[in-house]
């Protein structure tokens, strides 16, 4: 390992001290306790980018440790990729480290507010410029209008873009509270977009 790749290696690891560290949510009144997350390896080339940890991911000190990651994990296995690949070659990463709690109308998770998301912003444009991803996987409406503007989910699944040498993949949700897979149409999105992905597995050897 060379010593510039050292202290990259270094510097993330540094950087997810900072961030389990963080109590700013909590300081400025959006939640009551900050449990912050993070979940990946300076050695991994496929980072997901999501909307928030749930309860069980803070609760298991693993991302996507419920069925939302269950179905992750199949739509990775569907494009090629090996077994717990997503817990084991992903970095996992979101737009607010901390659980958010409920719904208040409670239909699924809250979504961070724009304050709440500006707060972990830093923390994740530091991990794509360290990190230097190859595939970046936008798993949501909100993570996905982070990166490509406010859209629907029908006009930019089964596209991509390329960011700073980063390839940027939007998929929908894998919770069972999104409906938004229910249409056919849409699975023939994701089945697109998911072909995209099987051929970049190839390609740059991920």
């Amino acid at each position: 390992m060379s010593q510039t790749e050292s202290e990259r290696v270094q510097a993330i690891y540094a950087l997810q001290k900072r961030i389990l560290s963080c109590r700013l949510c909590q300081e400025q009144g959006y939640l009551p306790i900050a449990r912050p997350l993070v979940d990946g390896r300076p050695t991994d080339r496929l980072m997901v980018i999501g909307q928030a940890p749930g309860h069980r991911s803070i609760t298991n000190g693993r991302s996507f440790s419920g069925p939302g990651g269950r179905t992750l994990q199949q739509w990775l296995e569907q494009a090629g990729f090996a077994p717990d690949y997503l817990h084991t070659h992903t970095y996992l990463s979101s737009l607010t480290r901390c659980d958010p709690g409920r719904n208040p109308k409670g239909n699924g998770d809250r979504r961070p507010s724009p304050s709440e998301i500006a707060l972990c912003r830093p923390f994740l444009e530091a991990e794509l410029h360290l990190l230097h991803p190859q595939i970046v996987l936008l798993v949501g409406s909100m993570a996905i209008e982070a990166f490509f503007g406010k859209t629907r989910l029908e006009m930019i699944v089964g596209r991509y873009k390329e960011l700073e040498h980063a390839l940027l993949l939007p998929l929908p949700h894998p919770s069972g509270v999104s409906r938004w897979l229910l249409a056919p149409e849409h699975q023939e999105l994701l089945r697109q977009a998911l072909q995209i992905l099987a051929e970049w597995r190839v390609k740059y050897h991920v």
